[in-house]
């Protein structure tokens, strides 16, 4: 019997621990692997505000892929559609012609994208929080505005560079907030120029309260503590305009900002458009519990599987039936061990069996020594909770390899203090060069070439 053909699309959390255990499971003779992703590597996106406010190095944040899946076939670029009824993805390599990719058994798991809203400016002057390039172009940014602001004499330049806005208080918007301030609180020792209480974080949020997945009272007590530190905290508020970096909001207030980051709310990936895969309104693929994908009337899609952010899967242990995993890294990472033994399952003749996860709660990282969780319906907070948060994305990050690098990385930081200084270059790193070239016009390269 010919080798099945498994195509992953997307290397993220269900992708990437998809292969990895698919390539352990099948051997050469049973099935062939295929993992496409635009990306040489997997985001582990839990770590990207520690990333952002440098404790721990960007690189060790992301897994690259042709290391770890050495049994896989890795292909990098970006598929643009798929026709289960033929059972062929579009795949558009990253330079060059697209092309068919055949296959068997499909995984779709191209995750999630920022979900914006049609506010004026936002496309012009925000920037997401889901990448790693997105992280370091974050922090680059905040500790740049501390330069121009302790160089600059304007005090409108001085008040625009040190106001640093996050639209979005969920788990995204809250750790990146807290980790940028108190990555700015310890950089500002080194900025006698700028006095504490002239830098103005503020976090911006339609609901009533922040961070809903550790409950209401540890999102009360987060809040409580972020106003604190200072922080200004508008619950019940939207973002009307930022043009020109002018923020406006809902509830009236109007001020300038050179930092702007969007973190409200994630949608599934557009390129399920672009498919004949049953999906919810939302854009979701539709999936039984064994992550199946199946139609509007529940008959199974032969062939087709899905997880994760773009997938809508029932959640057995909740009381009301019509309930669907939550978009998490918990949910994602058990769906794809699950994922990856029913199609191993399947492929041997065997029935896939349902996925099935209690929630056991979650954990925020608030800066250094600083948390908030609801675990088992515990409620930490502090550093207790701080150590949690570590200590379980430790144990979550895939591979040993970046398991020991995060650690060592940690382990660093407890006797060297943290590095603040800006790579402004990385963004546009041939300005310099193209400064100092000497531009030559077009018709004398001809006529020396003729």
């Amino acid at each position: 019997m010919a080798a099945k053909r498994i195509l992953i699309v997307g290397a993220g959390h269900v992708g990437l621990y998809a292969a990895l255990r698919l390539s352990k499971k099948l051997n050469l003779h049973e099935a062939e692997v295929t993992v496409v992703d635009p990306q040489p590597h997997m985001t582990y996106q839990p770590f990207l505000p520690e990333s952002a406010a440098g404790n721990i190095s960007p690189r060790h944040a992301v897994v690259p892929l042709r290391r770890e899946l050495e049994r896989c076939h890795v292909l990098s670029g970006t598929v643009t559609s798929i026709e289960h009824a033929r059972k062929v993805a579009i795949v558009q390599p990253i330079i060059g012609p697209a092309r068919e990719v055949a296959y068997d058994h499909i995984v779709v798991a191209p995750g999630s994208v920022s979900r914006t809203l049609p506010i004026p400016g936002l496309r012009e002057q925000a920037v997401g929080f889901k990448t790693i390039g997105e992280a370091v172009f974050l922090r680059n940014s905040v500790l740049d505005r501390l330069d121009v602001a302790a160089t600059t004499d304007d005090e409108a330049t001085r008040r625009r560079a040190l106001a640093f806005v996050f639209v979005g208080g969920g788990y995204a918007g809250v750790e990146a907030l807290a980790e940028m301030e108190d990555m700015v609180r310890g950089a500002l020792r080194y900025y006698p120029e700028i006095p504490r209480d002239e830098v103005r974080f503020v976090l911006v949020e339609a609901a009533n309260r922040i961070l809903p997945e550790v409950g209401p009272e540890m999102g009360a007590y987060t809040a409580v503590e972020l106003t604190r530190r200072g922080i200004d905290i508008r619950l019940g508020t939207r973002l009307e305009s930022c043009v020109d970096g002018l923020v406006k909001l809902s509830d009236g207030d109007a001020f300038e900002a050179d930092t702007i980051v969007w973190t409200a709310g994630v949608k599934p990936h557009p390129m399920l458009e672009q498919t004949d895969l049953p999906r919810t309104p939302r854009g979701a693929v539709t999936c039984k519990p064994t992550l199946q994908v199946v139609d509007a009337d529940g008959n199974v899609v032969e062939g087709a599987w899905s997880a994760g952010d773009c997938a809508a899967v029932p959640d057995l242990t909740s009381s009301d039936p019509a309930a669907l995993c939550s978009p998490s890294a918990q949910h994602a990472v058990r769906q794809a061990s699950r994922l990856a033994d029913n199609i191993a399952a399947v492929v041997r003749g065997r029935e896939p069996v349902d996925y099935r996860h209690k929630h056991v709660g979650s954990v925020a990282g608030l800066g250094l020594y600083k948390g908030a969780a609801r675990v088992y319906g515990i409620k930490v907070r502090g550093l207790p909770a701080w150590f949690m948060h570590r200590t379980y994305h430790l144990s979550r990050i895939p591979t040993l390899n970046r398991k020991i690098r995060v650690l060592v990385d940690w382990t660093l930081q407890l006797v060297l203090r943290r590095e603040v200084v800006a790579l402004g270059s990385l963004h546009e790193p041939r300005e310099a060069f193209v400064e100092v070239a000497q531009p030559i016009p077009l018709f004398d390269s001809k006529r020396k070439a003729a």
